[in-house]
């Protein structure tokens, strides 16, 4: 475990529990969720990036990414799903340690949806409008 990692110390933390884990990942609802359900998915090895991982911890994180997703079928029951991963500063990582979000999206949470996490560049997010 690698000091001072938000998420290397929550794997030690007995008030996060965990929504599903396994031998080398587990998933639990991000601290600061942007809308309810929002779960991570973490490598429980201390790893910055997704283009590092091993094929192991690829299958586990994939794994629990459907277990929570399937969870969040059952417990709150979204029309849609949006995945994503920081991998970088210069892409938004804030911690740096490897983490999938995994949001759950609900008819109406947003005017329009279309476009998805296109909006990181929104000047180039709408595609489908005239634009002069």
């Amino acid at each position: 475990m690698r000091t001072n990692c938000i998420f290397c110390e929550i794997q030690d933390d007995a008030k996060r529990i965990p929504v599903a884990q396994n031998e080398l990942a587990f998933a639990i609802r991000d601290g600061y969720p942007v809308v309810n359900g929002h779960t991570l998915i973490i490598p429980k090895r201390h790893i910055r990036s997704f283009f590092d991982i091993t094929e192991a911890e690829r299958s586990s994180i994939f794994n629990l990414l459907t277990i929570a997703k399937n969870n969040l079928d059952q417990e709150f029951g979204p029309d849609a799903y949006n995945i994503g991963i920081n991998d970088g500063q210069d892409a938004g990582q804030t911690v740096p340690h490897l983490h999938i979000h995994l949001i759950p999206r609900y008819k109406g949470d947003t005017e329009d949806p279309r476009g998805g996490i296109r909006w990181i560049m929104p000047d180039k997010a709408d595609y489908w409008s005239d634009k002069p």
